[in-house]
């Protein structure tokens, strides 16, 4: 993680939350203080709480996981873009569909049909070989398409981890979220209810640079955990596989003969001494007889 000092923070603007009578009871615990009539936001939490959100997004891309990035503020929609692109992540900075997540199989389909009218408009959209007013009502389409599900094309099923920009203004993605049980990290203002977010940043949502700060970060974590999970990956192909066999999955010898086996035996056993007098006495007493 990169080195972030309060005063980047408080150049960026950070620490502005909204007015006093707009906020809400549950930031109280983020809250410095007021100016102005306007909440000032603790930037000692705020770094605390994204360095939290670091440490949790690594670990959880070191396992592969997915994070969908949400921003649909015209502000801070470049900036979604840029940063999620930077981390290869899917993302949502036009407007979320209803049902994108808890409905992704009929959103899939809107997907495939956005799929097919790039097919039709060429890698340089001239739209080669079809006529002038296909093209014009295909393109329409096309850009509709793209505006809403343009950063989710790529995304072949559903995410593990949602990145919400403005936990307020994306409720929406944060109830669908909650209903299927999907992990949130969400930068929240004075105005935002933290009590439906899982890792909690607290921050101003509307400046373009305190938010580019934010996603900077998290864009980072993802980066350096697909690293390491690379490398894990990397050392388990490397090493080599020892395959063990127990003693019960050992075949048995096999059997020596029966005659050699009671040859041995009898060879191995010792003769008990009483045994070896009566045998003795035995041959003395048929030689005096025949005598």
């Amino acid at each position: 993680m990169a080195v972030l000092s309060m005063k980047q923070f408080l150049e960026a603007g950070a620490h502005f939350g909204h007015q006093t009578k707009r906020w809400h009871p549950a930031m109280a615990p983020y809250i410095y203080g007021a100016k102005g009539g306007i909440h000032i936001i603790d930037l000692r939490q705020t770094l605390r709480k994204l360095k939290d959100a670091y440490d949790f997004v690594k670990k959880s891309s070191a396992q592969g996981q997915t994070v969908l990035f949400v921003g649909t503020k015209p502000q801070i929609s470049r900036v979604v873009r840029e940063e999620a692109e930077r981390c290869n992540s899917p993302f949502v900075n036009y407007r979320w569909l209803g049902g994108l997540l808890t409905n992704f199989s009929t959103v899939r389909e809107s997907i495939n049909r956005l799929q097919q009218y790039e097919d039709i408009a060429g890698e340089d959209f001239s739209y080669e070989g079809v006529i002038k007013k296909e093209a014009l009502r295909i393109e329409r389409k096309r850009v509709k398409l793209e505006l809403s599900l343009g950063g989710v094309k790529t995304m072949r099923s559903l995410p593990t981890m949602l990145f919400v920009l403005d936990a307020h203004k994306e409720h929406l993605a944060i109830k669908e979220a909650q209903k299927l049980g999907l992990t949130i990290v969400a930068v929240a203002d004075t105005n935002c209810n933290p009590n439906s977010i899982d890792c909690i940043i607290p921050g101003n949502d509307d400046s373009p640079r305190a938010v580019s700060l934010y996603a900077n970060v998290i864009a980072t974590a993802i980066l350096e955990g697909r690293s390491e999970l690379a490398q894990n990956r990397k050392q388990e192909a490397s090493t080599p596989k020892v395959k063990v066999v127990s003693a019960a999955g050992q075949a048995p010898p096999p059997e020596a003969p029966v005659a050699e086996a009671k040859a041995e035996s009898a060879a191995e056993s010792p003769v008990p001494e009483s045994a070896a007098g009566e045998v003795a006495e035995a041959k003395t007493e048929t030689v005096a007889t025949s005598a």
